[in-house]
């Protein structure tokens, strides 16, 4: 769900310029994040985003982290989430060249590893759009039993 979450975090960025959710809540059956935009989001470009963040995640992209200072992840990354104490080496989590944040949560290896990604529901008030979103997991179940 983490690395889901960062995948949207990133095309949300790309297609809409709002950058990263100010506000997320991650679970493993379902999820939120809360963007500040302009305008809520019509159904096709709700639509439009989930089919890219599936597009992403069937790229089977690999998934690393990364080890940084402080310092380097403040002139690199979006930082604004970390708390003011958070330790003097931060870890970045990466997809590929796709997306690169801090983040301290449970992560695939590969993007093909997270399953189908639907946004269940959008709504939009003063200026926050929530993005509701959940991963099934067995299309990416599946293809695990395939591979062995």
């Amino acid at each position: 769900m983490h690395t889901a979450e960062h995948i949207l975090n990133s095309v949300m960025d790309k297609m809409y310029h709002c950058g990263r959710s100010f506000n997320s809540h991650i679970e493993s059956k379902k999820s939120k994040c809360d963007y500040r935009i302009k305008k809520g989001l019509s159904g096709k470009e709700i639509m439009a985003v989930e089919r890219t963040v599936n597009e992403i995640i069937k790229l089977n992209v690999p998934v690393g982290e990364e080890m940084v200072s402080r310092s380097e992840a403040d002139k690199k990354y979006f930082t604004g989430k970390l708390p003011e104490d958070a330790p003097e080496v931060i870890r970045i989590i990466t997809i590929g060249n796709f997306d690169a944040c801090p983040c301290i949560g449970k992560h695939v290896s590969n993007t093909s590893e997270i399953g189908s990604f639907t946004i269940t529901s959008a709504d939009f008030n003063e200026g926050i759009l929530r993005i509701r979103f959940k991963i099934s997991r067995e299309e990416a179940e599946e293809m695990t039993r395939l591979a062995v």
